[in-house]
């Protein structure tokens, strides 16, 4: 099958696209309302685009044509945000966090494992048990399409990391992180999601 794309419908496009640009990283998004609740939200056209300085796309559309997303609205107040990296054991609650609430209202309320701890040096809490947070700042925006989706550039201050999950490499000065202990839980199409069956590695010929 081949499809021109220009001449499918943009939901259908958006269907196709979400169950072949697999598997996707989720980012949970932790803000906060003008009113000063939190929100928290999950995000999978999300994804690293520099390391110099490190910068995070988001992309994010609307609840309505009129109204943006409540996250959306939140990182372009110019607040600072928090991003989570869920793990499988948190598929139920990134679900029921994806639940369009009246804006000001938190999804916290919706999900099991909603314990916030003090993220240093951030004005957020971070989410107790997500094993990878990076505290964000807006960086710039950029509108596309039809519908006006954000997409949005966001730079990282500094990032937590669960110490079961981390090691310093002394010699080359680098961390390496274990990506099974993380078990990332990552978005296919619909309400499928899938995380890490086996990690293996391909050593560069000399």
């Amino acid at each position: 099958m081949q499809l021109d794309l220009a001449q499918l419908k943009p939901d259908t496009c958006y269907h196709l696209m979400t169950q072949t640009l697999i598997p996707r990283p989720i980012a949970w998004v932790l803000s906060a309302s003008d009113n000063g609740e939190l929100n928290l939200a999950p995000f999978s056209f999300f994804n690293g685009v520099c390391s110099d300085p490190p910068i995070v796309m988001l992309s994010i559309g609307k609840k309505t044509p009129e109204e943006a997303k409540d996250t959306r609205h939140n990182i372009l107040s110019g607040r600072d945000f928090v991003i989570h990296i869920p793990s499988t054991a948190h598929a139920a609650d990134v679900t029921a966090s994806a639940t369009s609430l009246p804006y000001g209202e938190s999804e916290l309320t919706l999900i099991q494992g909603n314990q916030l701890v003090e993220f240093a040096g951030c004005p957020l809490p971070r989410l107790k048990s997500a094993p990878v947070a990076f505290q964000a700042k807006l960086h710039d925006v950029h509108y596309l399409g039809t519908q006006q989706q954000a997409v949005i550039y966001a730079e990282l201050i500094q990032a937590y990391i669960a110490d079961d999950v981390v090691e310093v490499d002394e010699a080359k000065g680098r961390y390496t992180i274990d990506a099974n202990k993380i078990n990332p839980l990552a978005r296919l199409g619909g309400a499928q999601y899938v995380g890490i069956d086996e990690v293996f590695s391909i050593i560069r010929p000399a």
